[in-house]
């Protein structure tokens, strides 16, 4: 039986995991649709949003300042029960400080809302917020005009934001990050002339292809090297239907436990499954899983193999930066060799320093792991009961719950901090109980 505390949990060996399922909306697809929405004049549609704390607290920023969004009238045969109705247009001064609570994607995509905007906002979130790095997205956005201060220089968290009389710039950020791309596209949407993003590694194309649905005047040109050139003309945003896929992200946490434990059998549907979201299945095709994908369907159906580790390169880890503690557990799972993460120093600066977090999750659960300044490997063996601290983290925590399906022997594994999980997949241990109940 699990114990659904808010603050801990308590599952029991769980077994193969087999069925299908959905997964909640994509949360980076959700995080930009309201704010696409809102900055759009006229009425929009969203469906599928996610129903996590992050999201929320995203809907409530652009609800302060100015933004109209309703609950679609459960009545209406023409729009599916959750469609959200967006009234967006000019934006207008918050009377209140914006809290992005745990979002990392909230509080650097809305800086860059703000930094366009003509008036003062200040932009603070909870004790993990308030330790990740906002420098690299306030750095870019002082080039462009906007006036930044917060702790350590503007380093971190509450960030004080100016806005307004923006210019446009070319700009190489240092690190590979769609979140930093992207503060400098939305903030040039009202610049003076043209915004230009110079990315030595293609990130997620999300904000992109969501801007050029919606009439932004957007293009994307490889730059012969494998990166990406991305050029923005200010102007506004159309409003428009926003349809919220599934988030690959969460769905990862079910595929790679499945992939890695024998007599599992689980399909996934209507999964965003781009290339920038999906690198994690091409780590598991290596590591010899059984998958069938259909990327225009948005479906992965996944049976449980005798997986080995491999090496995974830092070049690779923007496309599955976010599934690394998933992948650890198939890792952990896995029948022989190591799974090794190189080149993986931006895990340190997540909503944990998952370096040392997944280490010690997999640590608690029996796993042998080692870990360098910018590496993380987990030794193929067996997962046994155990306490788990989250730190906090949604991603540990899910990590943690999962490997209940391949504990080596009866016992039950106890997850501190399970209140974090609300953060981004709410309905987390119904879809556990529905891949795993008796059957």
């Amino acid at each position: 039986m699990t114990d659904r505390s808010v603050v801990k949990v308590r599952i029991a060996r769980r077994g193969p995991l087999v069925g299908r399922l959905r997964v909640p909306g994509d949360k980076s697809v959700s995080h930009r649709a309201l704010i696409l929405a809102g900055l759009a004049h006229g009425t929009s549609t969203i469906t599928g949003l996610s129903a996590g704390l992050d999201v929320h607290h995203t809907r409530q920023i652009m609800a302060a300042m100015g933004v109209r969004i309703d609950e679609a009238d459960d009545t209406r045969a023409d729009q599916p029960v959750g469609t959200l109705t967006v009234l967006g247009g000019e934006l207008h001064e918050p009377r209140e400080v914006l809290d992005v609570g745990n979002s990392g994607t909230g509080a650097r995509l809305l800086a860059g809302v703000c930094a366009a905007q003509p008036f003062l906002s200040v932009i603070a979130g909870d004790e993990s917020i308030a330790a990740r790095p906002m420098d690299r997205v306030a750095e870019p956005l002082r080039q462009m005009g906007a006036h930044i201060d917060g702790r350590d220089g503007g380093r971190y968290t509450p960030l004080v934001i100016r806005g307004g009389s923006l210019r446009g710039i070319d700009y190489t950020p240092p690190v590979a990050s769609a979140q930093v791309k992207s503060a400098v596209l939305l903030a040039g949407l009202g610049a003076d002339g043209p915004t230009v993003v110079r990315e030595p590694v293609t990130t997620r194309r999300h904000t992109e292809e969501m801007l050029a649905e919606h009439g932004g005047e957007v293009t994307v040109q490889p730059d012969g090297s494998g990166g990406s050139v991305i050029t923005l003309i200010p102007g506004s945003v159309s409003p428009g239907d926003f349809a919220v896929p599934g988030d690959p992200s969460q769905a990862a946490f079910w595929i790679c436990a499945a992939a890695a434990i024998p007599g599992s059998d689980v399909t996934v549907e209507n999964l965003y499954l781009s290339p920038e979201r999906s690198g994690f299945l091409e780590v598991l095709l290596r590591m010899g899983a059984d998958l069938m994908v259909d990327r225009a369907a948005g479906v992965v159906r996944v049976q449980g193999a005798e997986l080995a580790g491999v090496v995974v390169e830092g070049a690779e880890l923007p496309d599955l930066i976010d599934e690394v503690p998933a992948l650890s557990i198939a890792g952990a799972l896995a029948i022989s060799g190591a799974l090794e993460f190189r080149g993986a120093g931006e895990l340190r600066t997540k909503e944990s320093d998952r370096i040392e977090t997944v280490a010690a999750m997999l640590s608690a659960l029996g796993a042998t792991v080692s870990t360098g300044a910018d590496s993380l490997a987990v030794q193929a063996g067996t997962l046994s009961p155990g306490f788990v601290e989250s730190h906090h983290d949604h991603r540990i925590a899910m990590a943690a719950a999962v490997a209940t399906c391949g504990l080596a022997g009866d016992g039950h594994v106890t997850i501190s901090g399970w209140d974090a999980v609300a953060t981004s997949y709410p309905s987390f241990l119904d879809d556990l109980d529905t891949l795993s109940a008796p059957r």
